[in-house]
């Protein structure tokens, strides 16, 4: 198995960026949902992930070309590059580092459906 990718400071990775909030910034405005989150290392962006119903994570890579995210959950730091579809690591980005650990997953709490597992993308 091959080493993971390091990910250095370029235009697709800005440490001093924070976060956009405290969850996907598309999901909170439409009064969706998410399973998991993730960050944009180039914007803040945040958004949903794949498994989430609308994937607004990959959505914002497709429209705005910035390749790599970190996780946005409490205790995970890793990155993924959309391009190479590789994991790797890369530099302490501007705090916070995840979505409150009160904050639910899925979430946020009260907005998330009984049947969310049927919803999911696998």
């Amino acid at each position: 198995m091959p080493a993971p990718e390091t990910f250095p400071e370029s235009a697709d990775l800005d440490p001093s960026v924070p976060p956009s909030g405290p969850g996907c910034a598309e999901c909170l405005a439409a009064q969706g949902w998410w399973v998991h989150l993730r960050r944009c290392t180039a914007c803040g962006h945040v958004g949903c992930c794949d498994t989430s119903p609308e994937q607004h994570a990959t959505a914002h890579f497709r429209e705005t070309g910035h390749r790599i995210v970190m996780s946005y959950e409490p205790g995970e730091v890793w990155f993924w590059n959309y391009e190479t579809e590789q994991t790797g690591r890369g530099p302490a980005l501007a705090e916070p580092q995840s979505r409150p650990e009160d904050q639910s997953s899925p979430g946020p709490q009260g907005r998330v459906t009984d049947n969310w597992r049927d919803l999911i993308h696998r």
